[in-house]
């Protein structure tokens, strides 16, 4: 029933896609000239991904990307937080901008969203955002990112308790234009979703050709795994003992390693040892990824 419903989906996909692209194709006459300046709502990014694990088996790879720093004060989209609700989770009270691959052509396939939240009194400081990260899979994740600028920087690490430090993923992306025109940015992002869910795809396969099993979703193991996850998230933000350690190495551009300056483990614990609930918002997938 599964692979009647992807088949399914893929051709639904393919005709609306397909539609959507030449309506897309008419508007391309009437869209709006780049105004003096270059400023828009939207920076446009373009770099590339690269992905290394190395356990249970190794894999490696990396592709090009495009990704856009919306800010949501001036350009809202839909399926993702509000420029105020952002500000309320973060507690800041500056502009707030979204890292994101937007839907095209009635598609939408986004592996990260990043929501860079400034206060009024620290705009656009170049300094290292940090997080500690829980999932329900027992991985630990760590974002690392600068302040996104001419160039863009995020790297991921993930540290797990029988696996080790056995994945990291890094994007690396240059300024390559901003736009408030919603043609321009349709697009500038044609089948980007397509080709990320492809490239997943792909990748899931020389997995399992390298006999990586997949995983079930984790309620058939627990049905309370939700309450799980986030008790094991407050105990591991409890500890984050890897903040107090020397800096880690990060992915470098050429695939060297840097060093992160910025691990204090007082971002995470005030004086008294307290850990400030975080926001979290369970979303379920729809038939048949649940």
């Amino acid at each position: 029933m599964e692979a009647l419903y992807l088949l399914a989906s893929l051709a639904t996909t393919l005709i609306t896609s397909t539609v959507l692209s030449l309506l897309l194709l008419l508007r391309l006459p009437f869209a709006s000239r780049p105004a003096p300046g270059g400023g828009g709502a939207a920076r446009l990014y373009e770099g590339r991904v690269r992905h290394s694990r190395r356990r249970p088996a190794g894999h490696a790879f990396e592709y090009a990307v495009r990704y856009a720093l919306v800010d949501l004060d001036l350009l809202p989209l839909p399926g993702y937080l509000s420029a105020g609700d952002a500000r309320r989770i973060a507690s800041t009270s500056g502009p707030v901008r979204l890292l994101t691959v937007p839907k095209s052509v009635g598609y939408e396939q986004n592996p990260l969203s990043v929501y860079y939240c400034y206060d009024v009194a620290a705009q656009e400081q170049d300094e290292d955002l940090k997080m500690c990260i829980a999932e329900d899979m027992l991985g630990n994740w760590s974002i690392r990112a600068d302040a996104p600028g001419d160039n863009l920087y995020v790297a991921i690490s993930v540290q797990h308790p029988t696996l080790g430090n056995y994945f990291t993923a890094a994007l690396q992306a240059k300024l390559v234009g901003q736009t408030s025109d919603s043609v321009k940015l349709a697009t500038f992002f044609w089948l980007m979703p397509h080709k990320v869910a492809a490239g997943i795809y792909w990748e899931a396969f020389r997995l399992w050709l390298k006999n990586v099993r997949f995983l079930d979703h984790p309620r058939y193991l627990s049905l309370s795994y939700r309450d799980e996850a986030l008790k094991r998230d407050l105990e591991i933000r409890s500890s984050c003992s890897f903040l107090g350690q020397k800096p880690e190495a990060n992915i470098g551009s050429s695939g060297t390693k840097t060093t992160n300056k910025n691990s204090n483990p007082r971002d995470y614990k005030d004086g008294g040892g307290s850990i400030r609930k975080r926001w979290c918002e369970w979303r379920d997938a729809h038939w048949p990824w649940c």
